[in-house]
């Protein structure tokens, strides 16, 4: 697609970079408490990065890159990732922490890899205690940035049988954080003997996944 995105660089008080410099965007996989396998599919972010840099204009770092959520280093990525199974524990501060981080123009993508559900919605509380997960619409412009995705997030696995949905937590008019439930595209940004998906089903959670950062550097 011959598209052109204009990537502002934007620095804020807190040190935040909305879209990284001249080395490139990246990635960072958040490192968190509670037993969840924080660490799984450590190819998902390099492939997607790959396919951002051969079909966008925009310049990536692929490497797999984490974070402890305790770290500083976490306000140098504009861009924090989490998914796993199971459980999630954020201390208070730890949540303040990630509170501070998105108020200052951060992004979270979360990614329920299966059973992460009940943990995320629990501990995000913790973060924002007066906000809640709202549903995107199927015409939100995630959905249509780059790639067009009519009928919304694209299933990439099947878990419980339930249509994939699409949740969003806004500061104001921004998305701070986004959370793909029943779909699991990062699944399918591994590398394919890991989950031996179709490869037409690995394009679209990659195309997805494009979207995904492309409305993160849009906002």
């Amino acid at each position: 697609m011959n598209r052109t995105f204009i990537i502002l660089f934007v620095f804020f008080s807190s040190g935040i970079l909305l879209a990284q410099a001249k080395d490139g965007f990246t990635i960072a996989r958040l490192k968190y408490g509670g037993g969840g396998d924080w660490y799984n599919d450590p190819s998902s972010e390099v492939n997607l990065l790959k396919f951002v840099a051969a079909n966008t204009n925009i310049k990536t770092i692929p490497e797999y890159k984490f974070v402890d959520i305790q770290s500083d280093e976490i306000f140098s990525y504009p861009f924090l990732f989490i998914t796993g199974h199971g459980n999630i524990v954020l201390s208070d501060e730890e949540a303040k922490r990630l509170r501070t981080y998105l108020e200052n123009g951060g992004f979270l993508y979360i990614d329920d890899d299966y059973g992460l559900d009940k943990a995320i919605r629990r501990e995000m509380k913790k973060v924002f205690p007066d906000k809640d997960f709202i549903e995107l619409p199927f015409s939100h412009k995630l959905f249509n940035i780059f790639y067009k995705f009519d009928n919304g997030a694209p299933k990439t696995h099947e878990h419980d049988k339930k249509p994939p949905q699409t949740f969003g937590i806004f500061i104001g008019e921004r998305m701070a954080v986004l959370y793909t439930f029943e779909t699991n595209p990062s699944d399918g940004w591994a590398d394919p003997e890991v989950h031996q998906d179709p490869e037409e089903k690995r394009i679209e959670a990659l195309k997805f996944g494009t979207n995904i950062i492309l409305y993160a550097l849009s906002q």
